[in-house]
């Protein structure tokens, strides 16, 4: 019995490069910690202060958000031994 099937296969999109030191705000050139592509197409970069006060309305015209905003978090470093 011979089958006739159709070969599928499947795509994802590409997830988008972490930023980097050399990526920067295009506000007021700081190093960006937001990506917004945008439905339209291309491309924003912000740093955090600029994502935060524009972070509503870019989420209205985004088609994915990058957002490593998180690594300006504080990290909380062991306390050395004292034995």
């Amino acid at each position: 019995m011979m089958r006739n099937e159709a070969e599928v296969t499947t795509a994802t999109a590409p997830r988008p490069a972490a930023l980097t030191a050399g990526d920067r705000c295009d506000r007021c050139g700081a190093q960006a910690y937001l990506r917004v592509e945008l439905q339209s197409g291309g491309e924003l970069l912000f740093c955090a202060h600029h994502a935060r006060e524009h972070g509503e309305k870019l989420r209205e015209v985004a088609a994915h958000v990058l957002d490593e905003t998180h690594k300006l978090e504080p990290t909380t470093a062991a306390a050395p031994d004292e034995g």
